[in-house]
């Protein structure tokens, strides 16, 4: 397993999570709206807000997981935080890096993630992903990055709201 890399602006990064105030808040239906749209257009078991702090990745909106936060360290939010684009594992045992993978071989037993860093606007630092996961594996295509995006695009859009 591949832990999850730091970025080399870790600290300014952190600053910008802190900033937007939104660790540990309740949840808000403007979050799981976007995470269950997700889900149904998608056709996924699971989908998140996830917003990545220093030792964890904490779930905003987390319809279909039962945690509210997992080690980043073995997280796949902390690999997508770093992708220019989008990041895809269509199966996670063919992933030398997830296939051992305590969320792979254990619950929720992932087989199957997708997930677009989302930035705090005034800084532009990555702060979160918003992701999809699934229990078997599937094939991505063009027509679900677009749906991810907008919905990623939407999920960005409030956590830079006020």
């Amino acid at each position: 397993m591949l832990l999850a890399p730091l970025p080399n602006n870790e600290k300014e990064r952190l600053e910008a999570v802190h900033k937007i105030a939104i660790l540990d808040t309740n949840p808000e239906e403007r979050f799981d709206n976007l995470t269950k749209e997700a889900m149904y257009k998608l056709s996924v078991p699971m989908s998140s807000v996830t917003i990545i702090d220093d030792k964890r990745e904490w779930y905003k909106s987390h319809p279909g997981i039962e945690k509210k936060e997992s080690e980043r360290s073995t997280s796949f939010c902390g690999h997508a935080l770093l992708a220019k684009d989008i990041f895809v594992v269509e199966d996670t045992l063919k992933d030398d890096r997830f296939a051992d993978n305590p969320m792979v071989v254990g619950p929720p037993y992932i087989r199957f993630y997708a997930g677009i860093a989302l930035t705090e606007y005034k800084t532009g630092h990555a702060i979160g992903v918003f992701c999809i996961k699934d229990i078997k594996p599937r094939k991505f295509n063009l027509t679900d990055m677009n749906i991810l995006a907008d919905l990623a695009s939407r999920a960005e859009k409030e956590l830079n709201t006020k």
